[in-house]
C-alpha cells in the first residue's frame, strides 16, 4: 500500500549485490510510476528511468531541455512505487562539476539506487542520433570525480556513460571508447555504459577492457542491434536496459485506439488488448487500502472489476 517499504539504502545494497551476482540484470524503462509497479509484478530485477522518456513525457525532444528538478521529481515518483532498485539517466549532470555534485545529492534524496552521467557536450542529444559531440577526456573525468566526491551513500551507484564510439569513424571509434571507458573507471566510475555499440564484439571489447559492471542499451530503432538477454549475458554484460520500449508500446496502442474511435465509433474491437479493470485494481492493491480503514475506504470490487 502507498509506497515501497524497501528503503533507498536497501535498494542500493541490493543493486550492488545483483551486479556482482554473475547473472545479467534486466531493467525495463518505466514511463510512469504505474509502469514501475508492473515491471516489479512481472518479476524483473530493476527499473530504469530514461531521460529520453522524461523529455517525451513533457512533449519535448531529448536534447538537454529538462532540468534537474524535473528529472529528480519524476524519478522520485517512479522509484518510490517499487521495491526494485531504480537507476536514472542524469544526462551530463546538468552543468559543471559543482552542478554534478548537486545532481548526485538530489538524486540520493529522491531515493534512486544509482544514476549515469555521460561525456557529451552540454546541451546533449539522444545517444542514437547523428552529430553528437563529446567533451575532452579531462572534462569527462572531472564529472565523474565530482559525482564520487559528492556521494554520501557509498552504495549509490555512479555509472559513467560514454558516447565517443559514434563520434569517431570506423574502428577508431571503438578504440576511443575502450580508452575512454578505462579513464572513466580510473576517475572512480562504479560501472560503464558504452552507448551505441554496433556489435557483440564491440561490447566484448569494452568488457575485456574494464573490471567494473557493464550496461548494454537495447533501445529500438537505434544504432545497436537488438541482442537478446542471453547473448549479452553470455559475454559478461551485467545489466541490460530497455529504456523507451514500454512508452513506445503504450503510445503505439494509444494511436491505434484513437484510430479505432475514428473508424469504428467505439473501442469494442480493442477490448481484448486492454488491461482489464480487475488487473489494474490488483496492480494498485485496492484491497489493502480497503483493509487499512474500512470506515473510509469502504468500496468493494465485484466480479466484473467495477466498484
Amino acid at each position: 500500500m502507498l509506497y515501497s517499504t524497501t528503503t533507498a539504502a536497501e535498494k542500493r545494497v541490493n543493486l550492488r549485490a545483483m551486479l556482482s551476482s554473475g547473472t545479467i540484470q534486466r531493467f525495463p524503462g518505466a514511463f510512469n510510476p504505474l509502469s514501475a509497479k508492473l515491471i516489479q509484478a512481472r518479476g524483473f530485477e530493476g527499473v530504469y528511468i530514461s531521460g529520453a522518456v522524461l523529455s517525451a513525457d513533457l512533449g519535448l525532444p531529448d536534447i538537454g531541455l529538462t532540468t534537474l528538478t524535473e528529472v529528480a521529481g519524476r524519478a522520485q515518483q517512479i522509484a518510490r512505487m517499487t521495491d526494485l532498485p531504480a537507476i536514472v539517466d542524469a544526462d551530463t549532470g546538468f552543468g559543471e562539476p559543482m552542478n554534478v555534485a548537486r545532481t548526485i545529492q538530489t538524486l540520493e534524496d529522491a531515493g534512486l539506487a544509482g544514476m549515469h552521467i555521460e561525456d557529451q557536450v552540454n546541451p546533449k542529444r539522444c545517444g542514437h542520433l547523428d552529430g553528437k559531440q563529446v567533451v575532452d577526456e579531462e572534462t569527462a573525468a572531472k564529472r565523474i570525480r565530482a559525482a564520487v566526491d559528492a556521494r554520501r551513500d557509498p552504495s549509490f551507484l555512479i555509472m559513467a556513460r560514454t558516447d565517443i564510439r559514434a563520434t569517431v569513424p570506423g574502428d577508431g571509434g571503438l578504440d576511443a571508447a575502450v580508452d575512454r571507458a578505462k579513464k572513466l573507471v580510473d576517475a572512480g566510475a562504479d560501472a560503464i555504459f558504452p552507448e551505441a555499440m554496433a556489435t557483440l564484439a564491440e561490447f566484448e571489447a569494452i568488457r575485456a577492457a574494464v573490471d567494473v559492471p557493464l550496461l548494454a542499451n537495447m533501445t529500438e530503432f537505434g544504432k545497436s542491434e537488438l541482442f537478446t538477454v542471453d547473448q549479452l549475458g553470455g559475454i559478461g554484460v551485467n545489466m541490460v536496459i530497455f529504456p523507451v520500449s514500454l512508452l513506445r508500446l503504450a503510445m503505439g496502442a494509444a494511436d491505434r485506439g484513437l484510430a479505432a474511435i475514428q473508424a469504428e465509433g467505439s473501442l469494442t474491437s480493442l477490448l481484448p488488448e486492454m488491461q482489464h479493470r480487475t488487473a489494474l485494481y490488483e496492480l494498485l492493491d485496492y484491497e489493502a487500502y480497503n483493509q487499512f480503514d474500512s470506515g473510509i475506504f469502504n468500496f468493494s470490487v465485484n466480479e466484473k472489476g467495477t466498484i
